[in-house]
């Protein structure tokens, strides 16, 4: 396996900008997705976790009744990759 780089601070804001509502935090990238119930928030997690299984590349999953926080870092890299946008691309596609 290769491994990947992690991305430049420039990179990091050009990824950001193909992407709404995400947002850096420390060495990751972060959104907050909400959903009309619990339901369909844990919908969107296995989507998400099946995702995740197949790129081999877990994010943290933070659930608050109706809300989830992806908070996605490339931990072998020591920050923010590509993995993680096109990661943060997957899950903006399943909403």
């Amino acid at each position: 396996m290769t491994k990947l780089e992690k991305l430049t601070p420039a990179q990091v804001e050009a990824g950001l900008a193909r992407l709404d509502e995400w947002s850096t935090l420390n060495d990751a990238i972060q959104r907050t997705y909400l959903f009309k119930d619990f339901n369909a928030a844990i919908a969107f997690v296995n989507q998400i976790a099946a995702f995740a299984e197949a790129a081999d590349h877990h994010p943290d999953i933070l659930i608050r009744y109706n809300k989830v926080t992806l908070t996605l870092s490339t931990h072998d890299a020591g920050g923010i990759t590509e993995k993680d946008f096109a990661l943060a691309e997957k899950a903006d596609a399943a909403v």
